[in-house]
């Protein structure tokens, strides 16, 4: 019987595939069994999927083939939905077997936090799987097929997003982009459309200097986007939402952008969570499991000023590369690396040739903002398949 030690990763987001493509780097032959557990045979663009969503970009250039990514040779991919986490017993519970494991790194990535708002998991979509952006694309435009098949049908045209974080402020950029070309193909005047922006805090874009935000939503005004700031969403119905100062928006199309919580199979785990996340210790253990890791947007991780930081995909890559390293010091009874985040910049895009970004303590905007995107977007390309993978899928124009 073998006593090599069993690595089992859970989820192929940025977090998951970067923590497989270091193991394979860093392990020698025949050191670990390593088995990546994913429920697609893809990893996606989790930071594109506003553009395919609003129907400005190709589904295709949003998700790529796992076996592109990883050497199976060394990496043993296993295509099914965890249903299960038995840390006690070591197990994996998967809709169609099971897998034990020695250590064990959980990627699943995170699910829609409703904040108790009524009718918004049942009546709103969000922008979460390349399934989902398919459903959102494919429900817009029929909106507009519809439109002038009913009479007084304003709500067909009417669009509201929850959320003008990140997620949402992209996502309306998009959409208001697409937009014009949508009235043009359907024969829809253009100023009857609404799109809708309604965000709980008093600004939008957390984390980015005023100047930016301010920068931002006007390009978005000018967009045609209304923004409705310091409003919350009370309730979501079928025919719309209904806002907390009273007023009722009728809309055929609600999307929901406004945070995710941890995976709840991770509470369900038995770990101790706030929101579905775990408070991970400084090498990214689940505190009183040494050989369980937690990364991305299920690890609760504090900067010093004590927040902590938001689930990203560039902090998520980065917990990617420790924990890798981490369990292969454990392996052969080395020190632990402690995980410090180091933020390289954020950047938001504003639809076609905007946006805005904070490098360090530079702030860009504009046109300048967007090539930068695409410069990040092809970085992430190239760190995790290379030239070939940038040529293939990279944004140029």
């Amino acid at each position: 019987m073998s006593n090599i030690p069993k690595i089992v990763i859970l989820g192929a987001g940025y977090g998951g595939i970067l923590t497989a493509q270091r193991l394979q780097k860093e392990l020698k032959y025949n050191e670990a069994d390593v088995t990546l557990v994913n429920r697609h045979e893809y990893h996606y663009l989790t930071t594109h999927l506003h553009m395919p969503a609003a129907g400005t970009d190709s589904i295709e250039n949003t998700r790529i083939s796992i076996s592109n990514l990883i050497d199976e040779f060394k990496i043993d991919l296993v295509k099914s939905s965890v249903q299960e986490i038995r840390p006690q017993e070591k197990k994996i519970i998967l809709e169609d077997g099971t897998l034990s494991y020695d250590y064990l790194i959980i990627a699943l990535g995170g699910e829609p936090e409703s904040f108790g708002i009524p009718g918004l998991a049942e009546h709103a979509m969000s922008i979460r799987s390349i399934n989902s952006v398919r459903l959102i694309r494919k429900h817009i435009e029929y909106q507009f097929a519809q439109y002038k098949n009913e009479r007084n049908a304003q709500e067909r045209i009417n669009f509201v997003v929850g959320g003008a974080g990140f997620s949402g402020i992209e996502f309306v950029a998009e959409l208001a982009d697409r937009i014009p070309k949508l009235c043009k193909e359907y024969d829809v005047d253009p100023h009857l459309v609404n799109i809708y922006n309604i965000e709980a805090a008093p600004t939008a874009l957390p984390g980015f200097a005023p100047e930016l935000v301010e920068y931002a939503m006007d390009v978005l005004i000018r967009k045609g986007v209304t923004f409705k700031m310091g409003v919350a969403i009370k309730e979501c119905t079928t025919e719309g939402v209904l806002l907390a100062t009273g007023e009722e928006i009728k809309a055929a199309t609600v999307v929901w952008t406004g945070g995710i919580r941890g995976n709840r199979m991770i509470e369900a785990a038995g770990f101790e969570t706030m929101r579905g996340r775990v408070k991970v210790d400084e090498q990214l253990h689940v505190p009183g499991h040494d050989n369980v890791f937690i990364i991305g947007d299920n690890a609760l991780i504090f900067n010093p000023e004590g927040r902590p930081y938001p689930p990203t995909a560039q902090i998520a890559m980065q917990q990617g590369v420790c924990c890798a390293q981490n369990v292969v010091a454990s392996i052969r009874n080395q020190q632990l690396r402690k995980f410090e985040f180091t933020n390289k910049g954020t950047v938001a895009s504003l639809g076609k040739g905007e946006g805005v970004a904070v490098i360090g303590t530079k702030l860009m905007k504009g046109w300048s903002a967007a090539q930068l995107k695409k410069v990040v977007d092809m970085r992430y390309l190239y760190t995790i398949g290379g030239i070939t993978l940038v040529l293939k899928k990279g944004r140029f124009l």
